[in-house]
């Protein structure tokens, strides 16, 4: 068994020459005995005239950021029919090797102006194997990976495979080398919430 400790997460939205623009790191805090920094962090940014990031500026608004996990538990009825549901995961949690969870991350802007072009990216926990094709967002969210510790990012990562023959072909990479999440919202209308969704299996 491991066990989860679940924390809040909270960011800024700053106003820049009538743009608004957004940059801050979001903590999310899960230890488990033997598995160090299940979690790193969240970082979130939103990209003000062209492209640059803002900082040090005075708060005008706000986007917060919350973060939520269950886990998927299987119910059976009195007629001994199976079915799958979520479970919230509060405080200290307690996960098994195989147990699926899903995250929910609610990004509600606060604030009276919008807020365009907002990153959000979310590392895979170590321990944990992302669960290849979970992704599910709202206002049209683009969705892009890292498998390369949050260097790069694409839609569909590939690896290279040599195979027995010696050549060497392009392959789909496997779901336990994905590290990072990216979502690349175009906008978030003020006094809005935008939610995703997604989901790992603990090793």
């Amino acid at each position: 068994m491991k066990r989860l400790s679940f924390a809040g997460l909270g960011a800024f939205a700053f106003g820049v020459g009538g743009a608004i623009a957004l940059i801050a790191t979001v903590p999310f805090v899960s230890q488990v005995p033997g598995v160090a920094s299940l979690w790193h962090s969240t970082s979130a940014y939103a990209e003000g005239v062209g492209g640059a990031i803002a900082q040090n500026v005075k708060p005008q608004g706000q986007l917060q950021l919350r973060l939520e996990a269950e886990k998927q538990v299987v119910a059976q009825d009195q007629q001994g029919k199976q079915s799958k549901k979520w479970q919230p995961l509060k405080g200290q949690a307690v996960v098994q090797p195989g147990d699926v969870l899903r995250y929910t991350l609610n990004s509600e802007n606060k604030s009276d102006r919008p807020v365009k072009n907002l990153v959000l990216n979310q590392p895979i926990p170590k321990g944990m194997v992302y669960v290849l094709k979970s992704v599910s967002a709202t206002n049209g969210t683009k969705v892009i990976y890292s498998i390369d510790g949050g260097r790069s990012f694409v839609e569909n990562p590939t690896v290279k495979v040599t195979l027995p023959n010696g050549k060497v072909e392009t392959k789909p990479a496997p779901a336990n080398v994905y590290t990072h999440i990216r979502l690349q919202v175009p906008l978030v209308a003020a006094k809005t919430t935008v939610k995703a969704t997604y989901q790992t299996q603990v090793r």
